[in-house]
């Protein structure tokens, strides 16, 4: 039996990021790219307040009114007004100075409808890493080289602090890199169902730029990795996770079926019991 084929992912750059796109089953990756990049491409020009001319930023401005804005935002808005109540205020979509800034679910939405792109042409067995909030679905088929980093393909000179994809025979695998060592991983875990999602937020590479709207102060985690079985909850949770500290942690695995990695500004990992059955 002829051993197993090694490929790499194919990647492009989109919402700030890179995208990196993985097919099982020795389907034609590039005609997934067909289907995938399209979607970002949409949400990023009708959200990105980096884009002058998107429709968020217009809004920002002032150019249109929010009850004047398209279907697709003032849903996205709702959507980010739900979280923020089933989180008790610690996700919003307002920032500090009050412009609307709804990049805490755009890209987790970009990758869903990605996802749902590829499964509706029957390409059932793929994995999604945007930035390092990934989203996996069936199995990987043959074995992919190595663990990549989120931006590993690309030179860019940023490394993202989040996990990274890789196939370990008939299972989707990331790996949680480590916020003190870009070079380090602190965890590889499975995507097994239900859980097939995971985002990852913190300060390692960006600094401080998760609001903490309940108290002002420093958040006590310094990097965040919710796994769930969708990208919207698992991203948005991480980044209510880092805002809110030990008590919406505490709140939310109570709550909501996710399981939880953080490392604390100590360099402490916690993780929910599941992660410690798996990991």
């Amino acid at each position: 039996m002829p051993a197993p084929r090694s490929r790499t992912a194919l990647t492009f750059d989109t919402m700030g990021t890179i995208v990196s796109l993985r097919l099982g089953d020795r389907d034609d990756v590039r005609a997934g790219r067909a289907l995938v990049e399209p979607v970002f491409r949409r949400w990023d020009e009708r959200f990105s307040l980096y884009r002058e001319d998107s429709e968020l930023s217009r809004i920002a401005r002032g150019n249109i009114r929010l009850t004047e804005a398209s279907e697709h935002v003032r849903g996205c808005y709702a959507l980010a007004l739900e979280w923020r109540d089933r989180t008790n205020g610690v996700f919003t979509p307002h920032r500090a100075d009050g412009v609307i800034d709804l990049s805490g679910v755009v890209k987790a939405l970009a990758i869903a409808e990605a996802g749902e792109a590829l499964t509706a042409q029957g390409l059932l067995n793929w994995s999604i890493n945007a930035g390092g909030d990934v989203l996996v679905s069936g199995e990987p088929g043959d074995r992919f080289d190595g663990w990549e980093f989120a931006d590993g393909a690309v030179p860019t000179g940023h490394r993202v602090a989040a996990p990274a994809v890789a196939s370990i025979r008939t299972e989707w695998v990331v790996a949680i890199v480590d916020p003190f060592d870009r070079d380090g991983v602190l965890a590889s875990v499975p995507l097994r169902h239900p859980l097939r999602a995971v985002a990852t937020s913190g300060s390692a590479e960006r600094g401080e730029h998760i609001w903490t709207p309940l108290t002002g102060e420093m958040s006590p985690f310094r990097q965040v990795s919710v796994f769930a079985a969708d990208i919207v909850t698992a991203d948005v949770l991480a980044t209510a996770i880092v805002a809110g500290g030990e008590a919406t942690l505490n709140e939310v695995t109570a709550r909501f079926a996710i399981e939880v990695l953080t490392v604390v500004r100590g360099g402490q990992m916690l993780a929910t019991p599941g992660l410690r059955r798996n990991a």
